[in-house]
């Protein structure tokens, strides 16, 4: 075996971690990631028209949280979900800044600190973190070594096709996209009758509702929302059976389920980039949120999440507090009694308090940061939002400087700070910063921290990582060139 920084740490891990018994095992847990369902696109946060009963019956049972967040894309989402930090922290293969990180071997993912307490660990779905490709990627860094024990999924998007592997092998070239979700859903099943007998981590990203859309002749042409509707309503319906499944087994007691998405609708797929309504729009809706994917407006990153855990979660309850999938990672270490690396930053933190309904233990300084590529757009915290100035066509969000995925009204720049009461204002139409100064001046402090430690568009910060560099540190984030479009 190659030594890496890594591997020392998890022999470190495994040595003065110990082996669990029976009689204290951790909790089972299991995390559903949609890719681009929009936060208005569940029964219970506001969707007129699609149906979806068991998710609004895991809320029922369980939280519904109002303020969390993702990223703005699919890639840096599940770099921030596995790794507990912002994207632009993480080191990545040649030590670049990928639009999809291409998450370096030596980060220590959820699953390899999980797998130190002796936990089954199993990925089914959407990878994306070995490349953005589906046939061109690093096999290297699949799931299977970054912590998981099974795989059975694809490497990324199916903006095209999704070539279908079991662990390292592709058994499916272009397989039929319809049957995915139950077939992930399958997979997940037999995985955890397999090793009931033991904690267990699993991990399912769908594929869906990211285009192109398909469902099962089983829900194709129910929902009238159409095509996408009858999407999120066949992962409504397999969301369910992993509950089921999960109680039949008797280890609701033992298990939390999180279900949340990897960011928000993707507008390009609806009519003039609206919020999604009509039955032929491709892609989701927002509610109440503005704008959607690709955007660091609330619609962008804010995500319908639910979390079930019978006998710890307290049933029917709401979570207002700032909560995102940075705060995954540490949260479900605590839980089964592992310590996050102390060899780096991460940015997540432990909120077992608000998976219990403890809400009053939230820290009321929480900070969340709005990145877009390399560029740090805005900040919240509490019920304060502030948009940094920017341009328009903001040279730090490249390739997306011309964002051409959300509406034309959302295509903006700020001359100046533009601060949003979300309380009062969840749309983000009307600057307040000239009657709160003093909040526009703390959050300006904030955000000048953050760049400082993490870096901007135009700086790399101290907590950065780089782990293959041999020569100095870059002084900007080290982005690809773009590619050279051709000639028409």
């Amino acid at each position: 075996m190659i030594t890496t920084r890594r591997n020392v740490l998890i022999i470190a891990l495994v040595l003065f971690g110990g082996v669990c018994h029976a009689d204290d095992r951790p909790p089972n847990f299991i995390v559903i990631f949609t890719d681009d369902q929009g936060y208005a696109d569940v029964g219970c946060f506001g969707s007129p028209d699609i149906r979806t009963p068991r998710l609004d019956s895991m809320a029922s049972e369980g939280m519904k949280f109002t303020s969390f967040y993702a990223q703005p894309v699919c890639g840096p989402s599940r770099a921030a979900l596995m790794t507990g930090c912002y994207p632009m922290r993480v080191a990545e293969r040649g030590n670049t800044k990928q639009v999809h990180p291409i998450l370096h071997s030596d980060e220590i993912t959820v699953a390899e600190l999980l797998k130190t307490k002796g936990y089954a660990t199993a990925c089914f779905g959407k990878w994306d973190l070995a490349k953005h490709s589906q046939d061109d990627f690093f096999v290297d860094l699949f799931p299977t070594r970054q912590g998981f024990d099974y795989f059975f999924g694809t490497p990324t998007s199916n903006d095209r096709v999704a070539n279908l592997y079991r662990n390292e092998t592709l058994i499916e070239p272009k397989t039929t996209m319809a049957t995915l979700t139950s077939r992930y859903t399958d997979e997940a099943i037999n995985f955890m009758k397999d090793n009931q007998d033991k904690p267990f981590f699993v991990y399912v990203p769908h594929t869906m509702p990211h285009t192109r859309l398909a469902a099962s002749q089983k829900f194709k042409g129910r929902s009238p929302r159409g095509l996408y509707g009858d999407v999120i309503e066949e992962i409504d319906f397999n969301v369910g059976r992993i509950l089921d499944a999960v109680t039949e087994m008797d280890l609701a007691s033992k298990t939390y389920v999180l279900f949340t998405s990897d960011n928000g609708p993707w507008l390009i797929k609806n009519q003039g980039h609206a919020d999604g309504s009509l039955p032929g729009d491709h892609g989701g809706s927002a509610g109440r949120l503005r704008s959607g994917k690709v955007s660091t407006f609330e619609g962008g990153i804010r995500v319908p999440t639910i979390l079930w855990g019978p006998d710890r979660v307290p049933a029917g309850t709401t979570c207002d507090e700032i909560a995102s999938t940075l705060d995954v990672l540490p949260t479900l270490a605590a839980l089964a009694g592992v310590d996050p690396p102390d060899d780096r930053t991460i940015d997540g933190e432990d909120i077992r308090h608000l998976f219990h309904g403890d809400f009053d233990k939230a820290d009321p300084n929480k900070a969340f940061f709005y990145y877009l590529r390399v560029q740090l757009q805005a900040v919240r915290q509490g019920q304060w939002k502030l948009h940094l100035p920017r341009k328009k066509e903001p040279v730090g969000a490249a390739p997306f400087s011309r964002n051409a995925h959300i509406a034309p009204q959302d295509r903006v720049g700020f001359n100046d700070p533009f601060l949003v009461d979300l309380v009062n204002d969840v749309a983000e139409t009307t600057n307040v910063a000239a009657q709160h100064p003093d909040i526009v001046q703390r959050l300006l402090a904030l955000a000048d921290a953050m760049r400082e430690d993490l870096g901007d568009h135009d700086r790399v910060g101290r907590s950065m990582r780089f782990f293959d560099l041999e020569g100095s540190r870059p002084t900007k984030p080290p982005v690809p060139a773009p590619r050279a479009r051709k000639p028409k």
